[in-house]
């Protein structure tokens, strides 16, 4: 297989479908490689799809036409200990009328259609296909090779999508050859199928609305947390691990899931669910420091092969980061190719793009948020204090009540100690 394209792909996510649209439906013959029978089939995403405006330029109905679940109205924090546990939930008024705030969403049938909407504006999918090396010439990417196909797909410019642990930008220099394993973390995902009557009464929930919540303290001592979201009529719920701790910690990812199913708070929450699927991820989570070179002589790099999520432990941003990177990428292409230079400097337009974006703008507004999120006290000690203060709060037994002031800091002192409470109070407030 010996093809020409004016710009290759590689992976068909939604970095790499934004791209590939935004460049066929400017005139460019585009390859949209993909290693999967179909986009999204290895895909694993439990979370919301958050506003996306490059996807919205491109179509003004978008939040009309893709494959939605349901819409958040509804965001909870929830946090744990071995017996007990202490809920927030947030229910603005805003979260229920359009433009909405976020989706629950299936990432199969999502990235199917995108994709799709990328061949119909003239992309060309070649599924089943993975690429194992890079083609330069003079010492420029050219192209791609293909495991197991004779022949190579070549092209003057390349488009890395495949993922964080990107072959692509490897291969090509752009990114270190081993990850610190305190930038990134691993999912674990269990979709529980359940009547959509029964999501609805369970969690309050009318029409089309959509339930998240994020808990703390449910990871057995590992660094992480735990999220459930409401699809039409299944659940999404799993457990989010910093790679580094949980390798020390000598426990398994499915073990902890199974611990967290059990806990009497989220047992409730999945009662009568019925197992449909396990799945597992890795997530790029050491925010703007882990962003790698964004741009090479023929290469581009986007979505989670550029380390674009954005987790602050308030929200966890991936697909919209993504998309967002995808879109500005096939902009400076489209540029690349009207100037007829894909050399690392005639390709720079999608570097201050991206520095003009939200994207980059957010990832180092709290780029000092992955590092206090490897904090322990997280974790450990500061669910238990939450949980212990509420506790005592609403506990009518008889007994003459203690100054909450003064209770706060009697057990803080005894579950944080008052210099550790100050010191993480000084990193939350620089983080966030």
């Amino acid at each position: 297989m010996n093809r020409e394209f004016q710009v290759i792909v590689v992976g068909a996510g939604p970095a790499g479908s934004s791209a590939a649209l935004t460049m066929a439906r400017a005139g460019l013959d585009v390859a949209l490689v993909e290693r999967g029978t179909f986009p999204g089939e290895k895909n694993m995403f439990g979370g919301v799809l958050h506003r996306l405006p490059s996807l919205e330029e491109i179509f003004p109905d978008f939040w009309d036409r893709a494959p939605l679940e349901r819409h958040i109205v509804k965001k909870g924090v929830t946090f744990m200990t071995g017996d007990s546990s202490f809920n927030t939930i947030i229910e603005a008024g805003a979260f229920d009328r359009t433009p909405y705030n976020g989706y629950t969403i299936f990432r199969p049938r999502f990235d199917r259609w995108l994709a799709e909407e990328a061949v119909r504006a003239g992309a060309t999918l070649i599924t089943q296909a993975t690429v194992d090396d890079v083609v330069l010439k003079q010492g420029k990417v050219a192209g791609v090779k293909i495991v197991g196909r004779a022949g190579e797909l070549r092209a003057p410019v390349v488009v890395a999508a495949d993922g964080v642990l990107s072959f692509i930008a490897k291969k090509a220099g752009l990114r270190q050859p081993v990850f610190d394993p305190g930038q990134i973390a691993v999912g674990v995902k269990a979709l529980l199928d359940m009547p959509r009557e029964v999501v609805d009464e369970r969690f309050g929930l009318v029409r089309d609305q959509g339930f998240a919540n994020e808990f703390v303290g449910c990871t057995g001592g590992v660094r992480g947390g735990g999220f459930l979201y409401t699809n039409y009529d299944s659940l999404s719920i799993g457990l989010v691990f910093h790679l580094g701790s949980l390798r020390t910690s000598g426990k398994t990812p499915y073990d902890l899931l199974n611990d967290f199913l059990e806990q009497p708070q989220v047992a409730k929450m999945v009662h009568g669910g019925r197992l449909m699927e396990y799945s597992a991820h890795l997530i790029p989570e050491g925010g703007y420091k882990m962003v790698p070179e964004l741009v090479g002589d023929g290469l581009l790099v986007t979505g989670d092969a550029a380390a674009l999520c954005n987790a602050t432990g308030l929200n966890l941003e991936g697909i919209n980061l993504a998309s967002q990177s995808g879109v500005l990428a096939g902009k400076a292409v489209i540029a690349a190719h009207e100037a007829g230079d894909f050399s690392k400097q005639g390709l720079e337009t999608y570097r201050q793009l991206m520095n003009d974006s939200y994207v980059m703008k957010d990832l180092k507004l709290y780029s000092k948020a992955p590092h206090m999120l490897h904090n322990d006290r997280i974790y450990n000690e500061y669910p238990e204090l939450v949980c212990t203060l509420m506790e005592y709060i609403y506990r009518i037994d008889g007994a003459p009540k203690e100054n909450l002031t003064k209770l706060f800091l009697k057990s803080a002192v005894q579950k944080v100690g008052l210099g550790n409470l100050a010191a993480d109070a000084f990193s939350a407030w620089r983080a966030l």
